[in-house]
């Protein structure tokens, strides 16, 4: 447990110092403490450390985690594929949903928000690198999907998500970011009520500092904090 705290140090120092080397305020970019296949225990570890945003990818394993630990205590990310019918556990659940890619989800998110009063923030997935193994909208139809779901109540449209392919140069992920940066600003100009565009979730472990100088507001590491999944 105690490497959990010079590992969270080590990453919060990484991303100031890049932030500040290319203009931007480090406090613009939130960590996610990515706690999938991890105990809560260590999330509370995580917690006491100082870390205050976790990203969940298994609604099952994370109801049980954010139950024990508390709603309230943490800021939740729901960043794994999310099926309709889980929505409404989602939506109960987590402050930000990172993996939103149809129509048919955004509906039921909204619907699921709307049902107990709340305006569910989202994040658009985008399949940046068109992986088959992935999820997300394409890149070329994600201003179709802001177009058909910015006028639901229910949901807040706070940015977008993607998940390159992973290599062992960061630099070669750095078209990808920028690719997403790309279509951020293609959307912001055709300002759409309930469509902020605030964040970015982009960037992991190996390649999170790229992510930043891209313009990442959210990164997700797991293993820098956490050592290798169970």
């Amino acid at each position: 447990m105690p490497a959990i705290k010079k590992n969270l140090e080590t990453i919060n120092g990484l991303i100031a110092e890049t932030a500040r080397s290319c203009g931007r305020n480090p406090e613009d970019i939130l960590l996610i403490a990515v706690t999938k296949k991890k105990n809560a225990e260590t999330v509370m570890e995580a917690l006491r450390c100082g870390a205050v945003h976790f990203g969940e990818n298994y609604i099952q394993e994370a109801i049980i985690k954010i139950d024990g630990i508390g709603k309230e205590n943490a800021c939740w990310h729901f960043i794994g594929h999310l099926q309709s019918n889980k929505a409404a556990i989602a939506v109960k659940y987590f402050e930000y949903i990172h993996t939103v890619d149809s129509v048919k989800l955004a509906k039921e998110i909204d619907k699921q928000a709307k049902a107990i009063h709340k305006i569910q923030k989202i994040l658009l997935q985008v399949n940046i690198s068109k992986e088959k193994t992935k999820s997300g909208t394409d890149a070329e139809t994600t201003m179709d999907l802001v177009r058909q779901i910015h006028g639901f109540e229910n949901i807040a449209i706070q940015g977008l998500m993607c998940m390159p392919p992973y290599f062992d140069d960061p630099e070669q992920a750095r078209t990808y970011f920028r690719g997403l940066l790309e279509i951020r600003d293609n959307i912001l100009a055709h300002p759409f009520p309930n469509v902020s565009m605030n964040h970015l979730s982009m960037g992991m472990s190996n390649d999170f500092r790229v992510a930043i100088e891209e313009g990442a507001t959210m990164v997700r590491i797991g293993t820098s904090l956490f050592g290798e999944r169970n």
